[in-house]
């Protein structure tokens, strides 16, 4: 059987809504209930469910981007700042406008202090021809980009570290049925010829079904079923 490669033990988060008026008690309302699931090593695995029922909210604990109560391990471990990495919703809401898409991939080499600039560059260009854009594309702006191109650009920025995981969150719902088409065959040339393990959230059952070896339902904050194949409702 292949080994475990996150492991999210009895997880729950708290949401504690603001006071309402001078004497208004705060709100708490658990948005994750215990939440367990294991991904494998060599595994898209997919997690559905409709917006609001809190894949969002597990995809940031599981960044550490948000506290939780429970256990979130990568390899038997707390996980590293540059070891899952994220796509979100939004390709253009994550890329600055006023920066190149060269430099948009590079920030996370700067950032980390990895290798010279010469190798920087050469891995920019590694980087966009493994996403299906010409090394050329470097020197554009955002706006000179179709939705699908930005798309491509924000999984090569996530792609640049080599994460351990990558997490696309509702990765094709802004973009057109032939753009996300050819994401969702993108993340599978990923996950085939590189080996890139994938967290696919979507609320779109047809692509996740498409995509994915494996599936879990999440309704109000609880995992209902994680079949082998396709999705139990």
């Amino acid at each position: 059987m292949p080994e475990t490669l996150l492991a999210i033990r009895d997880v729950s988060n708290v949401y504690t809504s603001r006071r309402l008026g001078l004497f208004g008690k705060h709100e708490k309302r658990h948005v994750l209930n215990h939440i367990n699931l294991e991904l494998r090593k060599g595994e898209i695995f997919g997690l559905t469910g409709i917006s609001g029922c809190g894949k969002t909210t597990l995809a940031r604990c599981i960044l550490g981007l948000i506290d939780y109560e429970g256990e979130i391990l990568l390899c038997g471990q707390k996980p590293g700042k540059a070891q899952i990495q994220m796509v979100f919703q939004e390709p253009g809401a994550s890329l600055n406008p006023v920066k190149k898409i060269g430099w948009l991939i590079e920030e996370p080499l700067v950032i980390h202090k990895t290798g010279t600039p010469e190798e920087r560059l050469q891995k920019i260009d590694e980087m966009l021809l493994r996403v299906g854009l010409d090394p050329s594309y470097k020197t554009r702006r955002v706006h000179e980009l179709s939705g699908g191109q930005k798309q491509r650009v924000c999984i090569a920025r996530a792609l640049i570290l080599h994460p351990r995981l990558l997490i696309a969150d509702e990765a094709i719902s802004s973009l057109d049925v032939s753009a996300g088409a050819q994401i969702l065959n993108l993340f599978r040339e990923l996950h085939e010829n590189h080996g890139l393990d994938i967290l696919f959230i979507s609320h779109n059952s047809d692509a996740v079904e498409y995509l994915c070896d494996r599936v879990a339902v999440m309704r109000e904050g609880t995992i209902y079923t994680a079949p082998s194949r396709g999705i139990d409702e």
